[in-house]
């Protein structure tokens, strides 16, 4: 009598276990083209569960996919990328329900086309609870890879381990049965040509019309020619010179610069300017020191540069509401942010954000849930012109609205606003969450 109850305990716990394995089993077969990006691939998988289990190996199906966080990367970039599992071929078999978090995943993805090998990856000990009979949940790993050649490269799934902490330390080693699988991803890797380390100095800064300015320069290609030209904002002038670059790349000449407008000096290789094979421009003004002709007048009229400002169109932003049990993206437009640059130099700007946890009653959504999509326009007119930032968190670190870059001439006006979206866990408790967005021109 005694006995039994043992026997049956350890049935007890050889079926729970063996349904913990269970959760991270699949395999079977369906198969998808070859060089598919970016798409849900099914592949035969067998799984072998802990012996402890007492489950022979299974065999079914996985359905899986492979994402990146730049598939047009340049040689020598590191990418990002998350495999998940899908859809697990088996659910749960008993009536015994699985705890959160138990599960730790691990794998790899096959790298083929352009470059080969496998990606690490490697996932949270993190998973929703599983219901007797239930579906398991899905999982995602990442990992990164250095870009080491130019080319298309493919991503396939390869094979995975869960590891299970749920009353023993457990794995469940699953292999992808015909390998590789089908690919679910590929990025076209740019190469990535050496750094431009061209530089020039002036031997001056400012010179009456006629004069010349002494330029020297390093880095250039050696033996090249190399053109030295007067810049007026974003346009070559028509004062030129040119030179040859010595067998280290450096080049010394002289520039006579007769045109009122130039702001810079630049020097380049080839027919054109081009910022891969040009240094500069370095500020340079031509002095209108002429005397006045017997009988006339010198009329002077002065710009005065002004300042960097922003205006908002207000200072409040409702979201939309989400139900309570379900929750979800609560949306909303940012207000209209106007930059104003009446600077008259050299320098862009960078306009950024960051948002603090939205508090409630009693309770709080952490600030990183917060993402937008950035929009920016500039008025018809304006030197530079506006660039909105990537899609993507807010959080406390912040992120970019939108920038100008530095020019040799910049300015103008601009507006910006974004779309946004907050990410409400389901059961957050009921009531009205406020955070503070903090926007900082600089």
């Amino acid at each position: 009598m005694g006995s039994t109850p043992r026997r049956s305990r350890r049935r007890r716990w050889a079926s729970l276990l063996g349904a913990t394995a269970l959760a991270v089993t699949a395999g079977g077969a369906l198969a998808v083209p070859a060089g598919a990006a970016s798409v849900n691939v099914d592949f035969p998988t067998h799984c072998v569960p802990p012996p402890i289990a007492g489950i022979p190996p299974i065999d079914g199906t996985t359905t899986a996919k492979i994402t990146v966080d730049n598939a047009g990367p340049k040689v020598g970039d590191t990418v990002t990328v998350t495999y998940t599992v899908v859809a697990p071929a088996a659910s749960n078999p008993t009536d015994l329900a699985l705890p959160a978090d138990i599960m730790t995943p691990t794998g790899k993805v096959t790298l083929g086309g352009a470059q080969t090998g496998s990606v690490t990856v490697a996932g949270p000990k993190k998973n929703d609870p599983v219901p007797g009979k239930g579906v398991f949940p899905s999982f995602s790993m990442t990992g990164t890879f250095t870009v080491t050649t130019p080319g298309a490269i493919t991503l396939s799934p390869g094979d995975y381990n869960i590891h299970t902490s749920y009353i023993l330390e457990l794995d469940t080693p699953c292999t992808v049965t015909n390998p590789p699988a089908p690919v679910s991803e590929t990025v076209t890797a740019a190469d990535n040509p050496p750094a431009n380390t061209r530089a020039i100095s002036l031997g001056s800064a400012s010179g009456s019309p006629g004069a010349s300015v002494t330029v020297t320069g390093t880095g250039f290609t050696p033996g090249a020619t190399v053109t030295l030209a007067g810049r007026s904002g974003t346009t070559q002038t028509a004062d030129t010179a040119t030179v040859t670059a010595n067998a280290q790349g450096a080049v010394s000449g002289s520039l006579v610069v007769n045109d009122l407008t130039t702001t810079g000096v630049v020097a380049y290789e080839g027919g054109a300017w081009s910022s891969d094979l040009g240094a500069g421009p370095v500020a340079y003004i031509v002095l209108d020191d002429q005397p006045v002709p017997e009988g006339s007048q010198k009329l002077t009229a002065t710009v005065k540069a002004g300042t960097l400002s922003m205006s908002q169109a207000g200072d409040a932003v409702q979201l939309s509401a989400v139900d309570f049990g379900q929750g979800g993206a609560a949306t909303g437009d940012l207000r209209t942010v106007t930059v104003k640059d009446f600077r008259g130099g050299p320098a862009g700007w960078s306009l950024t954000g960051k948002v603090t946890d939205f508090s409630g009653p009693g309770a709080k959504i952490d600030g990183g849930k917060l993402s937008w999509t950035p929009q920016c326009s500039t008025k018809a007119g304006s030197p530079s012109t506006c660039q909105a930032g990537s899609a993507g968190t807010v959080g406390s670190a912040g992120a970019t609205l939108a920038s100008t870059p530095d020019g040799t001439l910049t300015g103008g006006e601009f507006t910006t606003d974004a779309r946004l979206s907050l990410d409400v866990p389901a059961f957050t408790p009921p009531g009205t969450y406020s955070g503070v967005l903090t926007l900082t021109l600089t």
